[in-house]
């Protein structure tokens, strides 16, 4: 009976009382959506992402200052890096908000702010990155979503540059500052509103 019972408990914790939590899967994507405060700002709220950093990705100059980028110059876009768990979101879903919080058929655009810096573009490291953002862009022309062609570009990731750090949770910590109000907040609410039911729990 003592043996039964020992070996009764051992299945329980082996199985975790049923089903034991997967351990995190972590990736990375790096996407340039316009203004990399909005972008930042979105994905933070995101259930199944852990962190969202802003940077440049797509230039070739070194260590690329923020002044320098907004030069339009530098052929960097304004980037976020999104480390998310392969366990509790995946590519799909970080494809269709990306979509749905900028617009991907204005070149070098994202309403007033004008530049090659704030480029539509995906950059993918891996081949199943690749396919992925092929794949939702092929879908969404072909439904005719928008009225206009789809510009957002497909390139291969080469290096991301970490933005300064005032630059970092950027909305957050400046929620009464007028572009936060009157450009990110609506992104958010959006976001909110389409996909409520894959946000964090606070």
């Amino acid at each position: 009976m003592k043996n039964t019972i020992l070996i009764c408990l051992l299945i329980l914790s082996i199985n975790g009382f049923g089903q034991a939590k997967k351990q995190p899967n972590y990736d990375t994507i790096t996407l340039g959506g316009g203004c990399y405060w909005c972008v930042e700002a979105v994905y933070e709220n995101l259930n199944g992402v852990k962190s969202v950093v802003s940077g440049f990705s797509g230039g070739k100059t070194i260590n690329p200052s923020y002044e320098e980028v907004s030069t339009g110059k530098t052929g960097f876009a304004e980037v976020v890096q999104i480390t998310y768990d392969k366990n509790v979101t995946n590519l799909d879903e970080i494809f269709k908000v990306f979509f749905t919080v900028h617009d991907p058929t204005t070149l070098n655009r994202q309403g007033a702010d004008v530049g090659t810096q704030y480029r539509s573009v995906i950059f993918y490291k891996n081949e199943e990155q690749k396919n992925a953002a092929n794949n939702i862009i092929n879908a969404l022309r072909k439904a005719k979503v928008y009225n206009d062609p789809i510009v957002t570009a497909v390139e291969p990731f080469t290096k991301f540059h970490k933005a300064e750090d005032y630059h970092q949770n950027y909305y957050d910590n400046n929620k009464n500052q007028p572009y936060c109000k009157m450009v990110i907040q609506p992104k958010i609410e959006k976001f909110e509103k389409v996909f409520k039911d894959k946000l964090k729990k606070k």
